[in-house]
C-alpha cells in the first residue's frame, strides 16, 4: 500500500508539469533573469528611429539588470528577416524585438509572410505613438488642412502624391486619404524619404505624408509647408499644426514602436520584462526623447498591445484591398 502511494507521488510532478503548473525552481529562474546578455533585434539598419529606440532601451536595460543588452540590427526585407529570427528564438527572454508599424503593414502587403505578425510573438508593450506630417510645396494653393481637402476634391488637374516607396507609411496614408475623400491621385514611389522630399521641394508632385522628424526639418527651413498631422489629435511637438481628423473625421495614421518577444514566453517572465520596460517608457527622460522625435511615449499591457496590433492589421488589410495595392 505504501509502495503504491509512493509511486503516485513520484508521478505527480510529471502530471503537474504536463498541466503547466510552475514549480519554485521556475520562479527562481525568473528572479535570476537575466544572468547573461540580452539580444534586442531591430528590423532596421544602424541609424534611424528604430535603431535609436533600440539603443536607448538597451542602455536602460543594461543599467537596470546589470547584464549587457546588445542591439542586433537586421535591416532588410521590410523587417521580415529580423522578425523571422525572433520568431525562431527561444522564449526565454534573451531575445527581444523592436517592431514598428511596418510589422503589421507587412501582413497586408506580403501574401506569404513566414509568420503571423501577432500570434507567433509575445507582445510586451508599445513604446511610442506618433504620426506623419502632410506637407506640400510652399507654392501649393492650400495653406490649411481645410483648404487642402477642398483643393483635393475640387481641382481639375491630375493629383500626384509621393512617398518613400510602395507599402510605406506615406503611401498607405495617401491611399487612405483618397479613399476617405473620394478623390483620385497617382502614387509616385521614391527610393527613400530623402529622394521623395527633394522631389517635393522641386515641385515634382503635390503632397506627401512624411515622417515627422524629417518633415519638420524641411518645414523649419522653409522648403515645405506643414498642412496637418496624420494622427487622431494634435501633437505636443507642433500644437499649431492641426490633425487631419479635425477636417476629415476618422482619419488616423499612427506610426508606432514597441517591444515583443518570441511566442509563448512564460507569464512570470513576461510580467518581469513588461514591468521594467514600462517603467522606463513612463520616465520623463524617455518622454522627452519621444516628444523631440514628434511622438509620444505610450505603454500598455501585453493584451492591449496585442489587440492594438490586430486592429492595425485589419485596418491596413482593408486599405490595401480597397486601394488595389499590389500584394507581394
Amino acid at each position: 500500500m505504501r509502495l503504491s502511494k509512493l509511486k503516485g507521488i513520484t508521478k505527480l510532478p510529471l502530471l503537474l508539469a504536463a498541466l503547466g503548473v510552475a514549480f519554485p525552481a521556475a520562479a527562481q529562474n525568473v528572479s535570476d533573469y537575466p544572468n547573461r546578455p540580452v539580444r534586442i533585434v531591430t528590423p532596421a539598419a544602424p541609424g534611424g528611429t528604430t535603431d535609436f529606440l533600440a539603443r536607448l532601451l538597451a542602455n536602460h536595460l543594461t543599467k537596470a539588470w546589470g547584464q549587457q543588452a546588445i542591439v542586433d540590427n537586421r535591416g532588410s526585407a521590410s523587417g521580415v528577416n529580423g522578425a523571422q529570427i525572433v520568431k525562431e528564438s527561444a522564449p526565454d527572454g534573451y531575445t527581444l524585438f523592436i517592431p514598428y508599424h511596418q510589422h503589421t503593414v507587412n501582413a497586408a502587403l506580403i501574401s506569404k509572410l513566414p509568420y503571423h505578425a501577432v500570434n507567433d510573438f509575445t507582445p510586451i508593450t508599445q513604446m511610442t505613438a506618433g504620426g506623419l506630417l502632410l506637407v506640400v510645396n510652399p507654392s501649393h494653393p492650400a495653406k490649411t488642412a481645410k483648404d487642402f481637402v477642398e483643393w483635393a476634391k475640387t481641382t481639375k488637374d491630375p493629383i500626384n502624391f509621393g512617398s518613400a516607396g510602395i507599402g510605406s507609411g506615406g503611401h498607405l496614408a495617401g491611399e487612405l486619404f483618397k479613399l476617405m475623400t473620394g478623390t483620385k491621385g497617382q502614387h509616385i514611389p521614391y527610393k527613400g524619404t530623402g529622394p521623395a522630399a527633394i522631389a517635393l521641394i522641386q515641385g515634382e508632385y503635390h503632397y506627401n505624408f512624411m515622417g515627422l522628424t524629417g518633415a519638420f526639418a524641411q518645414v523649419r527651413a522653409g522648403k515645405l509647408r506643414a498642412i496637418a498631422v496624420s494622427g487622431p489629435a494634435r501633437i505636443k511637438a507642433a500644437p499649431d499644426v492641426p490633425a487631419m481628423a479635425e477636417v476629415l473625421p476618422g482619419f488616423s495614421v499612427v506610426g508606432w514602436y514597441g517591444v515583443m518577444g518570441p511566442g509563448k514566453m512564460p507569464k512570470p517572465l513576461l510580467t518581469k520584462i513588461h514591468a521594467e520596460i514600462s517603467k522606463y517608457v513612463k520616465s520623463p527622460e524617455f518622454g522627452k526623447v519621444a516628444e523631440n522625435n514628434g511622438s509620444e511615449a505610450v505603454t500598455n499591457s501585453p493584451e492591449e498591445f496585442r489587440q492594438f496590433m490586430l486592429d492595425d492589421m485589419k485596418k491596413w488589410a482593408d486599405v490595401v484591398k480597397r486601394a488595389g495595392i499590389k500584394v507581394q
